[in-house]
């Protein structure tokens, strides 16, 4: 939801009020503006007023300065500044709302100063205009004109007292985003075990197959089945970019279609990607495919608890299948003798040696993602893993966890973000029933969700004391 809107355009302009029901009427939008235009016998002249007195034109967004005379099409005029009322070259407002320059200009060119109708049609408003013409009074001080878009589909949360406007707001989307075809909205904020949620089609077709474009790949989901979120793309190049190297390993414990591991793969990351939510696995199978980051993608459909605990034994089943390294091209060219096909010719390939070790575990179920940290205790407590330790390239593993933390709006003094950090990690202690020191604990402001909700990255190494209890 956005704030009250405030109007660019002078009143003049603004589309005629229609508040008397709950679809969009489209016919109903068009008005008249009455503005004077400037006629040059010689078209030459025209052509030197245009390149000369740009201020003195009308300059309204979507509209040409140059114009055809309704009254004989053969005729261009140029319309003025809505500050010019009269025909009249010597009247007195002609001369203070036209530069001096410009009137004799026109005197010199025995231009002729002519009344002038200016049709504007529903097709000149923009989105926020025409909701401000056509919602009830009392629901203009939070314009619903900020939406999610995922590929085709505009997403919506509508706030209960815009729900009889539904269909008139999703019409009006549609028909200015010409890349929208369909406009959703959440109608239940109770989600299921795999963080998709109930959605209405409000406007458009009922399509609900996706491809978005994100980090340089193309993901397809279906956006009713899985979980998706444009809003964190910042977020997902931030974790990739700051942390996962070229070589490493990394488990992607809640990885949805991909996100995190489609990206990290296509930059030579290994990732262990999971997601206990069938249709998330079957997307995130075809976008490591489509994406062409197969051999640095490893996918499992498992849950997020059996994913931690499982997931050296899981790296290790992969170092066997891949005998410990992975070879992929560097690319490919395609040459082309006289008289012959073009031939496909590989260019050289590169082994990159598999760690026996994870060196990151995502976590990005914010909602639940914190109460899964206890699974980390142990996970090296295996006899076979302990040789772990001896290893002069092991490096304990970087937990990224994220997380909301709410609080109540009429909490007083309203929380600071030290205040909420802190809670969340007094919530990590209680968990791993281990004392974090909070300085240990590398917090990052992911967004704000709502203005009482937050959502956090919490990133950490995973204590020895932990890993190997």
């Amino acid at each position: 939801m956005s704030t009250a809107y405030i109007p660019t355009l002078p009143e003049k302009y603004l589309p005629p009020i229609h508040r008397n029901g709950t679809t969009l009427n489209k016919e109903l939008f068009h008005k008249k503006v009455d503005l004077i235009a400037v006629f040059f016998p010689d078209s030459r002249r025209l052509q030197g007023f245009v390149k000369a007195y740009k201020s003195e034109f009308l300059n309204l967004r979507g509209t040409s300065n140059i114009a055809k005379d309704p009254t004989n099409p053969q005729r261009k005029v140029v319309l003025l500044n809505d500050k010019v009322t009269s025909v009249d070259l010597n009247s007195d407002n002609v001369q203070q709302n036209l530069a001096s320059e410009a009137v004799n200009f026109l005197k010199e060119s025995e231009a002729v100063l002519e009344p002038y109708e200016l049709q504007l049609n529903y097709d000149f408003w923009r989105l926020e205009e025409i909701l401000t013409a056509t919602l009830p009074e009392d629901l203009l001080e939070e314009i619903p004109s900020s939406f999610t878009i995922v590929g085709h589909i505009a997403h919506f949360n509508l706030k209960e007292n815009y729900l009889p406007y539904k269909h008139l707001i999703g019409q009006a989307v549609i028909d200015k985003n010409p890349k929208i075809k369909t406009v959703v909205n959440k109608t239940s904020s109770i989600g299921t075990e795999f963080r998709t949620f109930p959605m209405e089609v409000i406007a458009g077709e009922e399509r609900f197959d996706v491809e978005q474009s994100e980090s340089g790949c193309v993901f397809k989901f279906n956006f009713k089945n899985v979980y998706w979120n444009s809003r964190l793309q910042g977020e997902h190049n931030r974790l990739i970019e700051t942390y996962f190297k070229k070589g490493e390993v990394v488990c992607d414990v809640m990885a949805g279609v991909g996100p995190f591991a489609v990206p990290a793969g296509r930059n030579k990351t290994m990732v262990m990607a999971n997601d206990l939510n069938p249709e998330s696995y079957k997307y995130l199978v075809h976008n490591s495919k489509s994406n062409r980051a197969t051999d640095f993608v490893k996918c499992f459909n498992i849950d997020g608890a059996e994913m931690i605990k499982k997931s050296s034994q899981l790296l290790m089943d992969w170092y066997d299948e891949k005998e410990g390294k992975i070879t992929y091209q560097l690319g490919s060219r395609s040459k082309k003798r006289r008289g012959q096909d073009s031939k496909k010719i590989e260019t050289a390939t590169e082994t990159l040696e598999m760690p026996r070790y994870i060196s990151h575990y995502v976590m990005n179920l914010p909602d639940s993602a914190l109460t899964f940290l206890d699974n980390y205790v142990g996970i090296y407590s295996n006899e076979t893993y302990k040789q772990f330790i001896k290893d002069k390239e092991f490096k304990l593993p970087y937990v990224h966890v994220y997380c909301f933390e709410k609080f109540s709006q009429d909490e007083v003094p309203v929380p600071t973000i030290e205040d909420l950090e802190g809670r969340v990690h007094k919530r990590i202690n209680e968990i791993m029933q281990h004392t974090f020191e909070k300085s240990y604990l590398k917090f990052h402001l992911v967004r704000k969700v709502a203005p009482s909700k937050y959502m956090f990255c919490v990133s950490f190494i995973l204590p020895e004391e932990l890993a190997f209890k």
